[in-house]
């Protein structure tokens, strides 16, 4: 480490100080003032410009880029650098090195893990699967509308498990809507096919397709119909194997898989009534899974979440929200996860926090939709307690500095932003928390922190970490502004850039974050 960096593992950051800064230019009320002092710690007092080996001592010592050398400094050179005569120097103007540290080379989020990463040849019930419930709604379950478009988008968004809540329609066509309700009704065949279009756009892993069924004998076969000749070669309607080890398949059978309804399709996730955790160790077989309702499964992981997690070491678990939540609200999946539960089925139509937690987790193993689960809720042998305060692993030390903001959206009202940041820590019980920043008084454009965190998390794999933006509007009051959530495992060190997102979910570029990271 250099004497700029910002902090090293202290228990107390050091500071960049404008006293002890070199006295060339410096520029500390330029846009980018953080950004520019890291640059003259580095840079030649003869030109003002970073060499391909200074650079490269900074992605070393700063950014802890080990595999770095003098062929990837020079890479990022030609990639960020418009100044020709800097080029033909094999160097690096301030302009050149403020676009690296705002580009993704420099984003707080892993872009290695932006490709599929994970071994996908482990058993189905060793993943996360990014999970939907009622997946045909755009609104809410009582007059909401039920529209193709939203099979559209869960499958857009790399998820891998939809609902389909079937019910005998006129002329023998089955339809798809939420029953007893005034929500509007779809096609069975329509969803199907749809489906079969958008099915591997977004991730090439297995869909399975968990149905409500509730028609007549007849639309059932009608339903059986549409399935195996629209789906074609795409369904999976025989073992994959001979199953002699008594496992899901992996993921890397790529097929659609109908869960929960008409029998002889059913093959890898036969839906069966959970009665207790002793029966199913007993009698369920592999190839059968359960679904839980909300209230049933908290009681369960509170009660009993260690034996929660060998059941989910060997089965697959799926877990829906409350009938309660008429207004298409979610659960907090982070619950469910802890527990090793594969399916928590969400609705993908609702913001808020459980949204971005699902799309934090699921960003990462390429937007596959499906996320290695950790050892410890994979083996049959697991000691594991999500409930527990203490866990019998390794925990990680995290110590992060909120630096800066840049570009941050302004409110609809027109009135200046006070924002301050809030990072939160979603994981198991003992690892939960949260701190933030103090509010900079009116300044969207470039609010300044410089404020220092830190974190112990126990159990590290299951972790998620939120930036969170908010906009100080009273004495105990916020709102929204922007956010931002990623695993812990997913996280660089270093002087890294964070994109905001919008409460929708997308993305608010150019606002962003400017933070430092360090973790052992």
């Amino acid at each position: 480490m250099t004497w700029c960096t910002a902090f090293e593992l202290k228990p107390k950051p050091l500071q960049l100080q404008e006293s002890s800064m070199s006295k060339k230019s410096q520029h500390p009320t330029s846009r980018r003032g953080d950004i520019q002092r890291i640059f003259q710690c580095y840079a030649s007092d003869h030109d003002n410009l970073l060499t391909s080996s200074t650079l490269l001592m900074f992605l070393l010592r700063e950014q802890m880029e080990v595999s770095a050398n003098e062929e990837t400094a020079t890479a990022l050179i030609d990639r960020y650098e418009v100044d020709e005569t800097a080029r033909v120097k094999r160097s690096m103007t301030f302009g050149g090195f403020l676009r690296l540290m705002e580009s993704k080379d420099c984003c707080v989020f892993d872009q290695s893990h932006t490709c599929v990463y994970q071994d996908m040849t482990q058993p189905l019930c060793h993943y996360f699967i990014s999970s939907s419930h009622n997946t045909y709604l755009t609104g809410d379950q009582l007059v909401g509308k039920s529209n193709l478009d939203a099979y559209i988008s869960a499958l857009r968004r790399g998820c891998r498990c939809l609902e389909i809540d079937c019910w005998d329609g006129p002329e023998m066509e089955p339809i798809v809507y939420h029953g007893y309700t005034l929500t509007s009704k779809i096609l069975f065949k329509d969803v199907i096919t749809t489906v079969k279009e958008y099915a591997f756009m977004a991730s090439p892993y297995p869909i399975i397709l968990s149905l409500e069924n509730h028609c007549s004998r007849g639309q059932q076969e009608v339903m059986a119909h549409y399935l195996t000749s629209i789906l074609g070669d795409l369904l999976l309607d025989t073992s994959l194997t001979l199953d002699t080890h008594g496992e899901l398949p992996s993921p890397e059978k790529k097929k659609v898989v109908v869960a929960q309804a008409l029998s002889d399709l059913v093959i890898y996730t036969k839906s069966v009534k959970f009665i207790s955790f002793v029966q199913s160790r007993v009698n369920q077989q592999f190839y059968e899974n359960t679904s839980f309702a909300e209230k049933k499964a908290k009681k369960l992981v509170k009660h009993s979440g260690a034996v929660f997690v060998l059941h989910n070491a060997r089965f697959l678990s799926r877990v829906y929200p409350a009938g309660s939540r008429t207004l298409s609200s979610n659960f907090n999946p982070q619950e469910f996860w802890n527990a090793g539960i594969q399916l928590a089925a969400l609705n993908l139509q609702s913001l808020g926090l459980p949204m971005d937690l699902n799309n934090g987790r699921f960003q990462g193993n390429g937007g596959s939709g499906y996320i290695l689960k950790p050892l410890f809720l994979q083996s049959r042998e697991s000691s594991f307690d999500p409930n527990a305060f203490k866990h019998n692993l390794k925990p990680a030390h995290l110590l992060l500095k909120v630096i800066s903001g840049a570009n941050l959206p302004s409110p609809r009202t027109g009135k200046a932003l006070d924002p301050f940041v809030r990072v939160e820590i979603h994981g198991v019980v003992s690892d939960c928390c949260k701190r933030q920043t103090d509010a900079v008084k009116h300044n969207a454009l470039n609010p300044r922190w410089d404020d220092a965190m830190n974190f112990t998390i126990d159990a590290p794999e299951l972790a998620l970490i939120r930036f969170s933006v908010r906009d100080q509007i009273g004495l105990l009051k916020s709102e929204f502004a922007g956010q931002y959530t990623l695993p812990f495992t997913s996280m660089k060190k270093g002087y890294r850039w964070v994109p905001l997102l919008s409460r929708e979910g997308y993305s608010l570029d150019p606002a962003s974050l400017f933070v430092f990271v360090w973790y052992s």
